[in-house]
């Protein structure tokens, strides 16, 4: 199983290690299995204004909703219900539990082939956790989130352009771009200021450590509010956090070496292989 921790933290839930997180609506948070499809899961938390919030939800789902009833799944008190439709000439059913803790309001959905038993769905929705503003803060290190993957994107295509709009080059994401981005990053066209540049150079450099080291992974780091990419070999304890090296650096007028900072980092990843 994997385990994911919304942004800000309001709550985490554990899911399949073959299934991913997708892009989905605003605040709504799609997992499924890409290879082999056996449904749809979505979650979507919202937080009220009083302890009494998530109660007041589930009692509100229960008299709105038609053939809607209590259910117990794993600790989790939920309001129950289904609904089913035809697509492209195949019919679903969307299996719905709404529950949740104090502030905290959670709707889960699972959505199968209609007779499929919702029973990933429900090992789901069992292994969820609710985390209420008075709760101590969170601090883990999870599989990359969606929203990370999103800043990675955008920080390498930036800066896969500004090397090639310098240096008319292009760039690959392998050891051997290592020297085209020292020059970018030395040339001078950068202030200390500029911390979008600095981050998005960080984030180039650790795509190459991606590319050249196996086992090498990108994970989302939380600690209390501060949520960012970082990454991690294999399950060892070796974390860099790339994106902030080179703006950590260039903030406090330092130069940065990065052949040897990647010389540093392969010596780290080799040691635990020992």
């Amino acid at each position: 199983m994997k385990k994911y921790i919304s942004p800000g933290s309001c709550f985490s839930l554990e899911y399949p290690d073959n299934w991913c997180e997708f892009e989905d609506s605003e605040d709504c948070f799609l997992f499924y299995n890409p290879d082999k499809w056996t449904g749809n899961f979505r979650i979507s938390a919202y937080r009220g204004n009083s302890s009494a919030y998530a109660n007041e939800c589930l009692e509100d789902e229960l008299h709105q909703v038609r053939g809607a009833k209590k259910v117990k799944v794993g600790s989790w008190d939920c309001v129950y219900s289904s609904e089913s439709f035809q697509e492209n000439g195949v019919w679903y059913t969307t299996h719905i539990w709404v529950t949740g803790r104090g502030e905290i309001s959670v709707e889960c959905s699972f959505t199968v082939a209609k007779g499929e038993i919702p029973k990933a769905g429900e090992a789901i929705v069992a292994s969820l956790k609710v985390r209420n503003v008075s709760d101590k803060p969170v601090k883990e290190v999870i599989p990359v989130r969606i929203l990370e993957i999103n800043q990675i994107n955008e920080n390498y295509d930036w800066a896969v352009s500004t090397v090639k709009k310098q240096l008319t080059k292009d760039f690959t994401g392998t050891a051997a771009d290592l020297e085209n981005l020292q020059k970018v990053i030395d040339s001078g066209r950068f202030n200390p200021k500029q911390r979008q540049a600095w981050e998005s150079f960080g984030t180039a450099f650790g795509v190459i450590l991606v590319n050249e080291m196996d086992g090498m992974e990108w994970v989302t780091v939380i600690d209390g509010q501060k949520e960012s990419p970082a990454l991690r070999f294999r399950d060892s304890k070796v974390m860099v956090n790339p994106i902030s090296l080179i703006w950590d650096k260039a903030k406090s007028g330092q130069p940065c070496d990065l052949k040897a900072e990647f010389e540093r980092i392969k010596n780290e990843v080799e040691a635990t292989m020992d």
